[in-house]
């Protein structure tokens, strides 16, 4: 008889790493401990199959059972429309940066219609809970740091007011990836950012962290920093 997905999951759990997921994820305990790239066998494996009826009845008493049901939708879904469609199911499970930063790097469908995307997010950017903000935040990092899109994406980044940590985070971050790919433009936002203290000195620490900064960028980049 087959194994269940969960008894797969249950498997291929390694306490060792359970314990040092459990540390860089805080406030979540429901880990079993599987490494990604094995969760990624077990997503294809399910790709192949009848997928829609594994996403229609799947579980979530353990992170990795919702880790991979992102896993699928990135894989398996090739129509933009049934994208969304899950995407919209599949967004309020998210209630961890890792689950959520997973599987927006998995929507890849995104950058074929990058205007259609666009309108689905604003909703998100604009909601009042931390890991819809986050998700919306990380799309627009991975897929719209463009010339076409660069000014309304510093516009959102800078309009949003949450004090959630997940959300300042992921602010701070696409700022960064913002310079990183178009410094021009960010860095003329930058010398007129709203952005909270916290938020605006992280995003410049994440530009300075960044090997793709020369010395002397980093040097200006930290001579902006702002005192409280």
């Amino acid at each position: 008889m087959e194994k269940t997905i969960k008894e797969q999951i249950l498997e291929l759990a390694e306490e060792e790493y359970r314990l040092f997921s459990s540390k860089l994820i805080p406030n979540i305990d429901n880990i079993s401990g599987v490494r990604l790239p094995a969760l990624r066998k077990i997503a294809q494996r399910i790709v192949r199959s009848d997928w829609r009826s594994y996403l229609a009845e799947a579980e979530d008493d353990y992170f990795e059972e919702t880790m991979l049901q992102g896993m699928v939708i990135g894989y398996a879904v090739k129509d933009i429309d049934e994208m969304l469609e899950y995407t919209a199911r599949f967004v309020p499970k998210i209630n961890n940066w890792s689950v959520c930063d997973s599987f927006c790097g998995g929507l890849k469908l995104t950058r074929s219609h990058l205007d259609k995307v666009w309108d689905f997010l604003q909703p998100y950017l604009q909601s009042d809970q931390e890991y819809d903000i986050r998700f919306g935040v990380v799309m627009l990092l991975e897929y719209y740091v463009l010339e076409d899109y660069i000014d309304r994406v510093l516009q959102i980044l800078d309009g949003i007011r949450h004090e959630g940590y997940y959300v300042k985070m992921a602010v701070a971050w696409a700022v960064s990836i913002c310079y990183i790919k178009l410094p021009e433009p960010t860095l003329a936002y930058l010398q007129h950012s709203t952005l909270d203290l916290f938020t605006y000195n992280k995003a410049l620490q994440k530009i300075t962290e960044s090997y793709r900064v020369d010395q002397a960028t980093k040097q200006m980049i930290r001579s902006m920093k702002r005192k409280a």
